[in-house]
């Protein structure tokens, strides 16, 4: 029995051969049927957005002061 493969396609834009499974975040690759190069952008799910520093600045010292 087959396992079911949840990974992401990456397929060539042009002739649609598939030329790679899983996650990228940039890669470029040339499709070795039709020489198209395929340039493909991501996003990982495990990224983190930005976070607030929790280095003390001016803002938490008026605070402290007030």
């Amino acid at each position: 029995m087959k396992e079911h493969d949840n990974r992401r396609e990456v397929r060539c834009g042009h002739c649609h051969r598939l030329l790679a499974k899983g996650e990228a975040l940039d890669l470029t690759i040339k499709c070795p049927r039709c020489g198209t190069l395929n340039h493909v952008r991501g996003m990982s799910p495990d990224a983190e957005g930005p976070r607030a520093s929790d280095r003390s600045g001016p803002c938490t010292q008026q605070m402290k002061n007030a």
